[in-house]
């Protein structure tokens, strides 16, 4: 049981709120804040749909059309998508799943969160004043050298960003080793806890090497000295390697912890253990060791050797192995058990078919012979966005909808969290499915203006994020009326096994009276919590 005094309750002012130390109320200065973000990166994604509708200009010229994409990229990728997950459900439940009362470095905790908002309002100084025009990969040498726009806030305003990131990431690998329940072993892990522990050391050891490859762009744009300039000696595929040595894993950032969430999900819903809980444990971990050595497949038409392309392409295809793991598994769980089609467990299957489409298009960008014709054309971009926004954000949308009686001690309305959970998935795939055909064609991204033949699959393409911005602005809306007004949720309302449930809703500011101890658990990881004692 969790203490008297809620964590909400726990002082009501502004300065409780922005002083505090409790990692339960830092995840909702998190959640607040990447709302914000998510807003800023859909109005330009708005904005560009609109003006492809047509293929010439209508709504905004070529040049606002390229300041609107990299406003919408670096945006969504590093202040959305990025952190979501693990800086809002990570932070709030990865102390309660362990039977901890809070992460190990509750100050470094808050301060990682100042330097995101720090960060942010760096970034969002330089994209919506004036704007930038390199796109959100800083391809050198015109993000270093040609671009008269100003990249240098932007850039450091991401490097602010990777820090808050690094703090978070060594928080959740210093709480997981050290802060676990007695009785909870490694592999009495909820695999939520392994997605975060395997995704904190992706960033932990990814993010520097952007910063350092961001750094150097800075010096070269300042004219310090010169790396990436070929004018002077230097080399523009270096920037490309470090970029892609940091992102590609990135994509695993983004995307493994939404599998956590969406294993919590299957087997509560599915009222069945997970199927192979070790298979999925080292299917985590081997997906973040085998995204370190994948980064080439975004360059095969560089120039880079044909024999590295062939090594990178066969990495591809190995690392779709470990994915393949959980999609498996995560059907043998639901074969056969008491499934409900909860508003949770419908975005879960939502996040099942998106990640496995976006999947299996991604193994077309991983062979040689198919990149060439699909690289940087809306095939790519469909891909991308079927794992990293199809996915992610509904494996988000899924978690904050399973945990929101936790999180609140209240229930939102069913029925309308049904509809939008449908609605966005429809939305979705009407927004991106019209641009795989485009990029099968031939039609390049990044193109304000663009040939005749493609106006009537962007008009379908245009509808679809019409029908997917009414999907994400309904659980706004019902989310924030059920916070205040919604039914009070007991403490275990969905009948969900875990130590977290065993918690209050909303949880004490401790989270438990006294320390938990964990009965033995088997491989299912469904942890029962034994007399706590003191």
């Amino acid at each position: 049981m969790s203490e008297g005094i809620s964590y909400l309750k726990a002082g009501t002012s502004l300065s409780s709120w922005l002083r505090t130390l409790d990692h339960k109320r830092i995840a909702l200065l998190y959640l607040g804040t990447l709302v914000v973000f998510f807003a800023i990166g859909g109005v330009a994604a708005l904005l560009m749909r609109l003006e492809l509708w047509d293929a010439g200009t209508s709504v905004v010229s070529p040049d606002v059309y390229n300041r609107l994409f990299t406003l919408h990229g670096v945006i969504m990728v590093w202040f959305f998508l990025i952190p979501s997950i693990p800086a809002v459900l990570g932070n709030f439940l990865l102390p309660l799943m362990i039977g901890a009362k809070d992460l190990a470095f509750p100050r470094l905790n808050l301060w990682s969160w100042y330097l995101f908002v720090i960060g942010g309002a760096f970034t969002l100084a330089a994209l919506l004043v004036g704007g930038v025009d390199t796109g959100w990969t800083f391809y050198t040498p015109y993000s270093s050298k040609f671009s008269d726009t100003d990249a240098v806030l932007v850039l450091a305003g991401v490097v602010i960003q990777g820090f808050s990131s690094i703090f978070t990431a060594l928080n959740f690998i210093v709480t997981t080793h050290r802060m676990r329940a007695p009785g909870m072993g490694w592999f009495d892990l909820p695999l939520f806890v392994w997605a975060q522990y395997a995704t904190s050391i992706i960033i932990a050891v990814a993010t520097p090497v952007l910063t350092l490859a961001f750094a150097l762009v800075i010096a070269e744009r300042s004219g310090v000295f010169a790396v990436f300039d070929p004018a002077m000696g230097g080399d523009p595929l270096l920037y490309q390697h470090m970029f892609w040595f940091y992102s590609h894993p990135a994509v695993y950032i983004m995307i493994l912890p939404g599998m956590g969430v969406v294993s919590e999900i299957v087997t509560c819903f599915s009222r069945r253990p997970i199927f192979g809980y070790k298979a999925m444990a080292y299917s985590i971990l081997g997906i973040a060791f085998i995204g370190f050595l994948v980064w080439g497949h975004h360059m095969f038409v560089s120039g880079q050797s044909v024999y590295a392309g062939l090594v990178f392409s066969v990495l591809s295809f190995v690392v779709a192995v470990p994915s393949a793991i959980k999609v498996f598994n995560w059907t043998a769980t639901m074969w056969g058990g008491a499934v409900r089609l909860t508003a949770p467990m419908i975005y879960a299957l939502a996040f099942v078919l998106l990640f496995t489409f976006g999947g299996l298009t991604g193994l077309f960008l991983a062979t040689l012979a198919t990149d060439v014709h699909l690289h940087d054309t809306y095939f790519v971009v469909a891909h991308f966005h079927f794992i990293m926004v199809g996915g992610m954000v509904t494996a988000f949308l899924g978690g904050l909808h399973f945990w929101f009686p936790k999180i609140t001690g209240r229930m939102y309305p069913e029925r309308a969290a049904r509809v939008s959970a449908v609605v966005i998935l429809v939305g979705f795939v009407g927004t991106f499915l019209p641009q795989f055909v485009m990029g099968v064609q031939g039609m390049p991204r990044r193109y304000a203006v663009y040939p005749e033949v493609y106006e009537g699959w962007h008009m379908a393409s245009t509808l679809g994020v019409g029908l997917l911005g009414v999907g994400y602005l309904m659980p706004l809306v019902y989310l924030v009326w059920a916070a205040w007004k919604g039914p009070t949720a007991g403490a275990n309302p969905w009948k969900a096994a875990g130590v977290e449930w065993q918690a209050g809703s909303p949880p004490g500011v401790h989270n438990f009276d006294a320390e938990v101890v964990v009965a033995e658990m088997p491989y299912d990881y469904r942890a029962e919590v034994v007399s706590p004692s003191k």
